[in-house]
């Protein structure tokens, strides 16, 4: 979703891009977005025996899909009594008309049940075969059934340009779903709509309006009310009637939608046509400004160059629109635009610098930068000279050439010893350092960093590390200093566990003070309850035995992440709630999270709702990901404080049969081979990493074969892999042997999974490790420490969460 607008970015595409032009100016072309989501692992790793470069320490076997949705809609009410905190919101009270619309919209998805599949392949791929499977279903139904499938595929149409087509899927979705006493269907709104796209976009703008004309009247609870007047603003921009489009627009300035970009670049555009000119350019500036990372920016930024505007705009504000651009990882666009700052005539030789060197970092964020291109920038004793000699020791670092990049340091940290530049160079010299296995000059960059930049973004982890590798030294003093120095200044880092627990370490160990070590560890237990720290806090209060923890103010004034209250009581009768399934049938997954949020109280249950829309499915991975972000506090919050419901979308049991089977053939626990498969796709089994992995447990094709020949499977094909029984077969196979080749270890198993047996291997011949704990902190990459430490952790929530279950059952 685009911030500045409660649609979804496909949708404003349609609405917005047959309004890119006004006359005289040229027109703007707008890409669609492609509505299916990445066909990859969520955590991006390459994975098994895939020698991947790493940035440097940085249920069951499910059912047939309708009877699985159909027995998990008609559970849901016993399931909300489950354990888990769960209040009841004051509801709206459904009046006879909605309660009407409800159940009409519940026949409906009932009768599409069996669409999803076809639908959900039709939005992601438009392929000739989609249309096919889609158009089929569509013609052997009537009614809502066949309405839907009209609706999908008069949505994919419009996606593709072919309005033609388009109106006329739109118009037998209309017609399938009418009725003699029910002339207006269910889906009308959404089909009425998407015609009024297509006919704009097709130009056919009179057909346009009159489907728009009445529109709020004939669906005043429909979502997209509040977009209809901007949407005949922009027409009768198009039709050459401004003063009909300010009309419009002026009768919404005091509402919400009037502080959208799309109606302000709306706005703009009537007043450019009605010859108001300087508020014209005042509106597009305020967009292109305000409204950077939007779709109406780019179209703001043509209109004020074509009137020669973009170039009288203050240096500072198109610099600050560039680096909008760069912080939100838009490189190429933030080039551009420096590169076009620093070519203005009238920009100083000093401005002209700062431009050219933050061009030059978009160009290494691209992987594009030659250290000619950087030379050729002029020195200078300014900011943009300490981020060039930055960039230079990059560069060194890249080619491996420890000499020019502690020159380079060293020269920095005389010349800008306050620059933040210096900062990103002492973290990165660390990190390079930590790589080569050097652990006292890495100590050294650390140090540095955390001294002179106590508050800066890299500081907890840059002091983190110093004590650490401290640590992995035997240099124990210094490091259990370092660890109280972070648990003071760093609370709420994300070390803080880490810092805990090693210093109870120390403290067990080296210092021979249990009491002291069992209330760090007990504190870790009671803040982190669902991190790998809390395993291992709980495995050595265990050992402690009977120990009295010491009593420590500093500890005892530390307090869990507030959770705030959720609950899981969707009210399963709200017309929009029950719109929302019944689109998922079509496969308009980005219509179905505002099609909640206009329900009345969706702000207490709207994420969890839309997520167990998409559960009820089998498509667990993308309800996994929307609770991620709904909720991120899950990892801190005790089992009771969530409803159990949410529980069991985070951490999901699907394909359950296949896993106990293949586990025990393997000698495997199924809760290690459900929590892998959790970390590498979120049980998404079409998943496809840019490493080439495939599938559930992300094989590549080559182990894949391997393991495919080990299990007699004859004429294996690598898109087999895709098919979650062959990929768990082979999977768990391809598990086993790595665990047997790392000595039955899975911290060491686990690592290889995802960073390859070579580097694992030469981790552990570092040596020195005093436990399998010390393996793990000391992976020098995070993504691989963070990857291990999250499969433990989700071994244990899975086996708490069937522990609570049991309990449950037993009541």
């Amino acid at each position: 979703m685009d911030a500045e607008s409660g649609l979804p970015a496909a949708l404003r595409w349609i609405i917005r891009s047959f309004v890119t032009a006004v006359v005289g100016l040229a027109l703007v072309g707008v890409l669609l977005p492609s509505v299916s989501a990445p066909a990859q692992t969520s955590s991006g790793t390459a994975t098994h025996a895939s020698h991947h470069k790493q940035s440097a320490a940085t249920g069951k076997k499910p059912q047939s899909h309708a009877a699985s949705r159909t027995r998990a809609h008609r559970r849901a009410a016993t399931r909300r009594t489950a354990a888990g905190r769960h209040h009841r919101h004051r509801r709206h009270v459904l009046t006879a008309r909605e309660r009407a619309r409800s159940h009409r919209l519940r026949r409906a998805f009932v009768a599409s049940s069996e669409l999803r599949p076809m639908a959900q392949q039709l939005a992601q791929m438009r392929s000739p075969a989609a249309y096919a499977g889609v158009a089929r279903y569509a013609r052997s139904h009537t009614g809502e059934a066949a309405a839907a499938a009209y609706l999908a595929l008069g949505h994919a149409y419009l996606l593709d340009r072919r309005f033609a087509e388009a109106v006329n899927a739109l118009r037998s979705a209309r017609l399938a779903e009418a009725t003699r006493t029910q002339p207006v269907g269910v889906l009308a709104d959404y089909g009425d709509y998407l015609t009024a796209q297509a006919y704009l976009q097709g130009n056919q703008l009179p057909q346009a309006e009159m489907v728009l004309n009445d529109f709020t009247v004939k669906y005043p609870d429909s979502i997209f009310v509040a977009s209809v007047p901007i949407l005949r603003a922009n027409l009768f921009v198009q039709e050459g009637d401004p003063q009909a489009a300010l009309a419009i627009l002026h009768k919404h300035l005091g509402e919400p939608m009037a502080g959208h970009a799309d109606f302000q670049l709306a706005l703009g555009k009537a007043d450019l046509l009605a010859g108001r000119a300087a508020d014209a350019q005042q509106l597009f500036r305020h967009v292109y400004l305000d409204y950077p990372l939007s779709i109406e920016a780019g179209v703001a930024r043509v209109q004020l160059q074509s009137s020669g505007t973009l170039a009288t705009l203050p240096p500072d504000e198109r610099r600050r629109h560039a680096d909008a651009l760069y912080n939100a990882g838009h490189y190429s666009d933030a080039e551009e635009e420096y590169r076009s700052l620093a070519a203005q005539p009238d920009t100083d030789g000093v401005s002209r610098n700062a431009l050219l060197v933050a061009a030059a970092e978009c160009d290494w964020k691209l992987k594009r930068l030659s250290q000619r291109e950087l030379k050729a920038i002029p020195d200078s004793d300014d900011e943009a000279g300490a981020r060039r000699m930055y960039l230079l020791m990059e560069l060194a670092r890249d080619r491996d050439d420890t000499s020019a990049q502690q020159s380079i340091v060293s020269s920095m940290e005389t010349r800008f010893p306050k620059s933040l530049w210096l900062a990103e160079a002492l973290y990165s010299s660390g990190n390079m350092y930590l790589l080569r296995k050097d652990y006292p000059t890495a100590i050294t960059y650390y140090g540095e960093l955390a001294k002179r930049f106590p508050t800066m973004k890299y500081a907890p982890s840059a002091h983190w590390r110093t004590g650490w590798l401290n640590y992995r030294l035997g240099q124990y003093t210094e490091a259990a200093g370092i660890f109280d120095e972070q648990i003071r200044l760093y609370p709420a880092s994300r070390e803080m566990p880490s810092a805990l627990y090693w210093r109870g370490r120390v403290y067990e160990n080296q210092e021979h003070r249990p009491a002291m070590a069992a209330e760090y560890y007990r504190t870790i237990v009671r803040i982190f309850p669902h991190y790998y720290y809390a395993i291992l806090a709980q495995s050595r209060l265990s050992r402690l035995g009977d120990v009295t923890p010491e009593q420590i103010a500093a500890l005892d004034a530390l307090q869990p992440e507030p959770i705030p209250e959720l609950t899981d009581d969707v009210p399963e009768d709200d017309p929009h709630v029950v719109k929302a399934r019944l689109l998922a049938n079509a496969g308009l997954n980005e219509y179905i999270e505002p099609e909640i949020r206009a329900a009345d109280g969706s702000h207490e249950w709207g994420a969890f709702a839309e997520a167990e829309i998409y559960a009820s499915y089998g498509e667990t991975w993308r309800a996994m990901r929307l609770l991620k972000r709904a909720i991120p506090f899950y990892t801190s919050a005790p089992i009771e404080a969530i409803p159990v419901g949410y529980w069991r979308i985070l951490f999901p049991q699907m394909y359950w049969n296949d896993i106990k089977a293949d586990a025990e053939k393997n000698g495997l626990n199924p809760y290690m081979v459900a929590s892998l498969i959790r970390q590498e796709t979120e049980f998404n089994p079409g998943a496809i990493s840019n490493k080439d992995a495939y599938g559930l447990m992300q094989l590549l094709p080559s182990v894949g074969r391997s393991m495919a020949r080990e299990e007699g499977l004859r004429h294996f094909r690598t898109d087999e892999l895709l098919n979650p029984t062959t990929n768990i077969l082979l999977g768990t196979h391809y598990l086993r042997q790595t665990l047997d080749k790392f000595g039955g270890q899975p911290e060491y198993a686990f690592a290889a999974y995802n960073a390859g047996d070579d580097r694992v291997q030469d981790w552990q011949n570092i040596g020195n490790y005093h436990g399998i704990d010390e393996f793990v902190e000391s992976i020098p990459f995070t993504e691989t420490r963070e990857y291990v430490q999250a499969i433990l952790r989700n071994e244990q929530m899975y086996r708490e969460l069937d522990r609570v279950t049991e309990q449950q059952a037993e009541r």
